[in-house]
């Protein structure tokens, strides 16, 4: 199994003292990284699936980078979720054991998991004697991850990723934002999605070059580390929302982006308004992606483009993409009208999902395309900007992507409800807020809007929770019976 990493197997002279990953004050260098991962590798060696209890921590690196050159697949689980839904995940996934930084409490869902604690000491892993990474032939579809994405109903379907889409990915952002190993990253997002973990960790580490984790988004973390010296910033529209707020109170936030080399928005789409006054403020543009679980990145804004606004840029290198109408039709128009349903083809593309066949062949039209659900225009340049989504069912909210389904079946479970419908509305800071519409078993006494908040948290995760409750007599439904969502905000 080849490395996804060549930086930490260059040897004597090939760099091992430079920095590669930092959270906080602790920090590891490559050769201590490939020290320590080294070890925990051998470990797990043919262990198969391997979940990860992914806290924003050096723990969770070195657990997910020992497992890739171990050659498992990695389980990503979002420390957040509620019992039923790592139980779900736990059961889909069946991983042979669970990686943890040590003394952190796991839920009773992973009671029954081999547990085993990762140990980022490097005088721990030195004392032991070096350990070879394992080497062999390239296995390029052997499964890298299972990530599991929420869908628009029923539970969270786990898409696999294999190592092809991750090397693929990683490369093309390397040609599209001439992304070097004299870079360092600053995020500060959660590492149990692709964006945060695959993007933000991996791709660093894939180049040579370094990370640097704040553990927790803050405009203050931000301006620190673009002023020493990081040159690259991931974040969501929610993130560059709070930047571009604090920007005329923080003059030292002003000057880290303005020095910055490259800043990146993803997850969906960042308001004009917000572009526009980080702009003004710094002299910076924010240049956008567009990616999902199951494809990786499709698109960008390139470092060497145009910075515009409300667009995702163009396909990246080896990633075909086009629209379709709804005949399934390709769409040749580039008139930035012509509206279509993005579908796309290339290596960076998941596999399956997990035990799912059907949603598996469902997923994919004829040719090997990804159906990805969302609806773009094409501008007369190939720039893609993507104008929302085929159904309606999924909320983009402060960098998340939620279904609303898995949230109307966790409000139908509470005894003071009904009916439930779940839809987004726009919102300045998340991008949408989640609205919970509730017919109450009782009018008279309704669950509060808090009450049923919390009762989402406890079963799902906090970021799922509804934002905004409205009660009615009943819900909008067609002859059909179906719910019809868009009358509800009418």
């Amino acid at each position: 199994m080849s490395s996804l990493f060549p930086a930490m197997t260059a040897g004597p002279g090939g760099g091992a003292d430079r920095p590669a990953l930092r959270f906080g004050d602790r920090a590891l260098t490559y050769g201590e990284l490939a020290a320590v991962t080294g070890s925990l590798a051998e470990r797990l060696r043919g262990a198969g699936r391997v979940a990860v209890w992914a806290t924003p921590s050096l723990e969770t690196a070195v657990g997910v980078v020992a497992a890739l050159e171990a050659g498992a697949a990695a389980v990503p689980l979002n420390p957040k979720s509620g019992e039923k839904e790592l139980a779900h995940i736990v059961s889909d996934s069946a991983p042979s054991l669970v990686l943890a930084a040590p003394g952190e409490e796991l839920p009773p869902a992973l009671g029954a998991l081999t547990r085993i604690d990762v140990d980022a000491d490097v005088r721990a892993a030195e004392a032991e004697g070096p350990k070879p990474l394992p080497s062999g032939e390239t296995d390029d579809a052997a499964p890298a991850f299972v990530v599991y994405t929420s869908g628009t109903t029923g539970p969270p379907k786990g898409a696999v990723l294999p190592r092809r889409a991750v090397a693929a990915t990683l490369d093309a952002l390397e040609d599209a934002w001439q992304w070097t190993g004299d870079d360092v990253l600053v995020h500060g997002l959660p590492l149990f999605h692709v964006h945060g973990l695959i993007l933000g960790i991996l791709g660093p580490l894939r180049r040579g070059g370094s990370v640097r984790h704040l553990g927790r988004f803050g405009t203050e973390g931000v301006a620190r580390e673009l002023n020493s010296g990081a040159t690259m910033l991931f974040g969501v529209p929610t993130m560059y929302h709070r930047i571009a707020e604090a920007l005329p109170d923080e003059p030292e936030l002003t000057k880290g982006l303005a020095q910055a080399r490259l800043l990146v928005s993803g997850s969906a789409a960042l308001p004009v308004h917000d572009h526009e006054q980080i702009a003004a403020a710094t002299g910076r543009r924010v240049i956008e992606r567009y990616g999902m679980t199951e494809t990786l990145m499709n698109t960008s804004v390139r470092a060497d483009g145009e910075p515009r606004a409300g667009t995702v840029g163009v396909p990246l290198p080896g990633v075909e993409l086009r629209l379709v109408d709804e005949a399934g039709a390709a769409i040749e128009a580039y008139d930035g009208e012509t509206v279509g349903e993005i579908q796309v083809c290339g290596p960076n593309l998941f596999t399956e999902y997990l035990n799912r066949p059907d949603a598996t062949a469902a997923a994919f039209a004829e040719g090997g395309w990804f159906r990805t659900g969302d609806m773009a225009v094409r501008d007369a340049d190939g720039y893609v900007r993507i104008v929302g989504r085929k159904a309606t069912d999924l909320i983009k909210s402060g960098g998340y992507k939620i279904g609303a389904g898995e949230i109307e079946n966790a409000l139908l479970e509470h005894p003071g409800v009904r009916e439930a419908a779940v839809t987004g509305e726009p919102d300045a800071d998340l991008g949408e807020r989640i609205v919970a519409w509730i017919v109450p078993a009782a009018p008279e006494a309704p669950p509060s809007a808090d009450e049923l908040a919390d009762h989402v948290a406890r079963r799902l995760a906090p970021h799922k929770r509804p934002r905004t409750v409205r009660y009615l007599g009943a819900l909008p439904r067609n002859d059909m019976g179906k719910i019809m969502k868009r009358a509800l905000h009418d």
